[in-house]
């Protein structure tokens, strides 16, 4: 089992820039890939942006650019750097994770983040 604990978000002013954490329980080493996804009121869970193990990188087109997300296997935390933010990035913000235990995929979520751009 892994638990996701996220933190960062909040109110910001457009414009203005937000770092959300994921915090797993269990070493990231294990974890295939971890992402960020965003549920707006009304509107489907997206893919805002995902990372491998091995470091690569993949992003929805509308926030490429703008967001950058990392992970520090030393903290088994991941992180996303949202910078630029407009009111259309406001939603929840969830945790991902993909880990691979005997050839089967486990897939787990965080509790979400709100994250509010307005003036």
């Amino acid at each position: 089992q892994v638990q996701l604990v996220e933190s960062g978000g909040g109110l910001v002013q457009p414009g203005g820039s937000l770092r959300l954490s994921c915090a797993a329980s269990v070493s990231i080493f294990s974890i295939h890939v971890m992402g960020w996804y965003r549920q707006a009121p009304g509107k489907q869970r997206e893919l805002v942006a995902s990372i491998t193990s091995g470091g690569s990188t993949n992003y929805a087109d509308s926030v490429k650019g703008r967001f950058t997300i990392s992970r520090d296997n030393a903290k088994n935390t991941e992180y996303l750097q949202m910078n630029s933010l407009k009111p259309e990035d406001t939603a929840v913000y969830y945790c991902n994770a993909l880990r691979v235990v005997n050839d089967f995929w486990y897939e787990y979520w965080g509790q979400g983040t709100q994250v509010t751009v307005s003036s």
